[in-house]
């Protein structure tokens, strides 16, 4: 996700030659020539820079500077200013801007000022991540792995929690899409407010309206009493609008128009009610293709696409598939998870997963329920699962037809190092981030011999 830019002036040749600079760094710029116009740029885009004049008409730079910490808290802003209102901007320092910049500025000032601030936006946002990652709420979990693709989600999430952005998950089914909107809604400022799952897909065509908008009394038969939609019942919070691309294209308008306006109007009324909600939606769709095609509106699809989330299929992060394995056998187990077999592992490793996490999950249930709980084995897994070659996957697992038990080792013994060293061997730490017990980890941790000081506190017990 590229470094956002929103430059304020009012006069264009300052936004241009601003913008022209953070197009040379990288940057997705846009722009705004007051600040009414840059407070609706926050809401839509949620910029990570914001160069803004101290003088702005009607209203002031350092009214948009309150108004920005409030909105985005983790923006960094800049006040550009004359000679003679340096004053005022120091003062808007203590306000919480990041630095200001005399006019007329070199290029090259202006080049450094923007990459500190990019470089102050990153490590807050690395930090945050590496602290949320290790906070998750119960109800979360389930987003496990530590292969670049589900660390990359993982960083959007962070940047995404406090930001009203509309925000477009992709991705086939099972590959966990709706803990990705939950994760997003509850680990951010919008946490006490409303979250609404609607699974798209399953709403009954005639009903679809009133389910969504709310109906008044006497619109239909049957309908007895006024009831309010799924988008009042999200209002001030989030609505999570799984599979969009099952909606036929009259709701698709009416959904448009609600989005553009924040209003629904009930089945069977006149009147028009005020929503004010923030809009995730899933698909396992390809959008893009579908509006080229007349079977999602192009507009919509641009409505919803302004952040967009990719999760990428089990297949594609095998190295993550033993992380999720032992996950799943220690949240289904009373303190002693079964152990997996070398070659019952080699078939998990091997399979396509058309179901993704979801299906390993059920895979998981069914061999615990089947088997001893001790050990599962071969026997123990769906006949699907037994033997197929090993496809390509993410560059960590062996490309071989046949893994040996030193193979299956290998392949967790450095998972488990790559964690440890990133988080400089904090013990409680990497097991959170591994998605095991601190029991499962320090028997690793000794069985490789990484680390492994039991006579040592952990760096967060030294901090206590």
């Amino acid at each position: 996700m590229k470094t956002r830019l929103l430059v304020v002036d009012d006069e264009q040749s300052i936004r241009r030659l601003c913008m022209t600079i953070g197009n040379t760094l990288g940057y997705a710029c846009t722009e705004a020539e007051n600040a009414e116009a840059a407070l609706r740029r926050l809401e839509s885009d949620a910029p990570d820079l914001i160069l803004t004049d101290l003088k702005l008409p009607a209203m002031s730079g350092v009214e948009l500077l309150k108004q920005t910490k409030k909105l985005l808290p983790h923006a960094e802003v800049a006040i550009m200013t004359g000679h003679g209102s340096i004053e005022s901007a120091v003062d808007a320092m203590k306000l919480g801007a990041y630095d200001y910049i005399e006019k007329p500025f070199r290029v090259e000032k202006m080049r450094l000022l923007l990459q500190r601030m990019a470089e102050k936006v990153h490590l807050v946002t690395e930090n945050e991540f590496l602290r949320e990652r290790v906070t998750t709420e119960d109800n979360l979990d389930g987003i496990i792995g530590t292969s670049a693709h589900i660390q990359d989600v993982l960083r959007m999430i962070s940047r995404l929690k406090d930001t009203r952005t509309p925000v477009l998950i992709s991705g086939e089914s099972g590959t966990g899409k709706e803990l990705v909107a939950r994760a997003i809604h509850f680990r951010g400022s919008m946490a006490q407010t409303p979250f609404v799952a609607v699974d798209c897909g399953s709403l009954v065509p005639t009903l679809m309206e009133s389910e969504l908008f709310g109906y008044e009394k006497g619109a239909f038969t049957g309908a007895t009493k006024s009831k309010a939609g799924l988008f009042q019942a999200a209002n001030g919070g989030t609505i999570f609008l799984d599979e969009i691309g099952e909606l036929p294209l009259e709701m698709q308008a009416k959904l448009l128009r609600v989005l553009q306006e924040k209003e629904v109007r009930p089945v069977g009324s006149n009147n028009r009610e005020t929503v004010d909600v923030r809009v995730i939606a899933a698909t396992n769709r390809d959008l893009e293709a579908a509006y080229r095609t007349g079977d999602f509106r192009k507009d919509l699809y641009f409505r919803l696409n302004v952040v967009t989330v990719h999760l990428p299929p089990l297949r594609e992060r095998r190295s993550d598939i033993p992380l999720l394995l032992h996950w799943f056998l220690d949240r289904s187990s009373n303190g002693s998870a079964a152990q997996v077999t070398a070659a019952a592992m080699k078939c998990l490793l091997q399979y396509e997963w058309p179901g993704n996490v979801r299906e390993l999950e059920n895979c998981i249930e069914r061999a615990t329920a089947l088997g001893d709980g001790k050990v599962i084995d071969v026997g123990d897994l769906p006949p699907a699962f037994v033997g197929g070659p090993m496809p390509g996957g993410d560059g960590q697992i062996p490309h071989q037809s046949s893994l040996s038990l030193n193979d299956l080792e290998d392949i967790e013994r450095a998972t488990i190092q790559r964690v440890f060293d990133q988080v400089n061997g904090d013990k409680v730490v990497a097991g959170k981030m591994l998605g095991i017990s601190r029991a499962t980890l320090y028997r690793k941790l000794k069985r490789y011999n990484i680390g492994f000081r039991p006579d040592l506190p952990s760096a967060t017990q030294q901090l206590q």
